[in-house]
């Protein structure tokens, strides 16, 4: 097993400084990338138009390369594996000259954290000299398999299953929520290969292409007419052993690890998002739009709705970098990523609540060039920001045991074998 700095790769003696970065990204971004629209913003809302998405995800890849070719893909990866080997300073450089501009949104998350930055920590050298680069030339997109229909939070309950025969295994199961399964590549898939330890210590991790026999893809729809979310059934699928993924029954370790990266995924050195967030700019302004469209620019509970939704990105944008500067001083544990994944998911959800306040009967009714034609929708889709990446409720199981040092929940399950944990008959046995 290989290990690196989860906070920034490590950099050659002699960086290229901020400066000339900067001068360089801006003016290759404003040469080459075109100015976003808010549907490419948002991607995700093809409302079952295959066509556009499959183009979409085709021109990220093309943008993806693009930065590849220029030096501005993989910031932080080293050299070694095709990236730029800089610093955290240099990402945050590109994400600000990024705001406004098209940018690879699906090649950012989980692609290149958790799944590259999983690869980076864990990865034999074969496997991160094969996968790395390719990655960063937008040559593979890549999707976590972790949640399970049965687990719901439970991530170590995973009932998908690896069987050794010889230098492969055959995986059964199935995985869900897997946003973007369809049109990518490979994914990162947790499994079952020992059933008499308890739970957390028979699991190992895989990496697989998804499209291949034996995998199967649905897609789930969503309120807001998204389809990007997927369920998997892998039947005898085989993975041979150079496919695996850290050590065998010590999945947990490189799960633990993996869902580090996940809270911290927007918030990584290894990601290029516009800064602001993976939109580009704040809530606030959309807010101030909705208000400024709609004619309630002096009405002063509206401009207080609008100021606590900046304080809260405020809010939000200094605890992760207060978070992520403890983390990497070693001042707190990386088990401290929950306390920003707590607030970004509980402080979205109360946004879209504040925009629809904004908006009133124009967010029940609306055209779609209104600002304020996506509000309700947001409302109505609030939750998912409070469970996708984990569950705000497990943010708070991992704040309080393992960053408070609180006492631990109590569970029946810790010491037993998990073939013996009692679970639920499946449907229709």
């Amino acid at each position: 097993m290989s290990a690196v700095s989860t906070e920034g790769a490590r950099v050659p003696e002699q960086l290229e400084d901020l400066e000339s970065f900067r001068k360089r990204a801006r003016s290759w971004i404003r040469s080459n990338l075109r100015r976003a629209t808010r549907d490419e913003m948002r991607w995700g809302r093809f409302d079952g138009n295959e066509e556009a998405e499959l183009a979409a995800v085709a021109r990220d890849r093309e943008i993806q390369r693009k930065l590849f070719d220029a030096g501005l893909a993989g910031i932080c990866f080293p050299r070694a594996y095709g990236g730029q080997g800089l610093s955290p300073g240099h990402q945050k450089v590109l994400n600000e000259e990024l705001v406004g501009y098209e940018y690879p949104a699906r090649m950012q998350v989980p692609t290149l954290s958790p799944c590259a930055t999983v690869l980076l920590e864990f990865g034999t050298e074969e496997q991160k000299l094969r996968h790395i680069p390719a990655i960063l030339k937008g040559e593979e997109l890549w999707m976590q398999f972790l949640s399970e229909p049965s687990g719901g939070s439970d991530v170590a309950g995973a009932l998908t299953t690896a069987i050794r025969d010889g230098e492969q295994w055959v995986l059964n199961g199935s995985k869900v929520w897997t946003t973007g399964a369809w049109w990518s590549d490979w994914g990162l898939c947790l499994a079952r290969t020992n059933w008499d330890v308890p739970k957390h210590r028979g699991l190992s991790v895989f990496m697989l292409p998804i499209h291949q026999s034996g995998v199967e893809v649905h897609r789930i729809e969503m309120i807001n007419g998204s389809r990007e979310f997927c369920q998997e059934f892998m039947t005898d699928v085989i993975v041979p052993d150079s496919d695996r993924v850290g050590e065998i029954d010590d999945g947990w370790t490189v799960g633990t690890r993996w869902m580090f990266h996940e809270r911290m995924m927007y918030s990584s050195p290894y990601v290029s998002v516009p800064d602001g967030g993976s939109h580009g700019g704040t809530a606030a302004t959309s807010l101030l739009n909705i208000a400024r469209e709609l004619g309630h620019m002096d009405d002063p509970s509206v401009r207080d709705l609008v100021g606590e939704a900046r304080m809260l990105e405020i809010v939000g944008d200094e605890l992760m970098k207060r978070v992520t500067e403890s983390i990497r001083s070693g001042r707190l544990s990386d088990q401290a990523a929950a306390i920003g994944r707590l607030f970004k998911g509980t402080s979205a959800s109360r946004i879209s609540t504040l925009a629809l306040e904004v908006a009133g009967s124009a967010g029940a009714a609306w055209t779609d060039e209104s600002a304020a034609s996506s509000t309700a929708v947001n409302f109505l889709m609030r939750q998912v920001g409070s469970i996708a990446g984990g569950t705000v409720e497990m943010a708070r199981n991992v704040i309080s045991e393992r960053v408070l040092a609180m006492p631990r929940e109590r569970t029946l399950d810790r010491d037993v074998p998990f073939r013996d944990v009692p679970r639920s008959r499946p449907t229709g046995s």
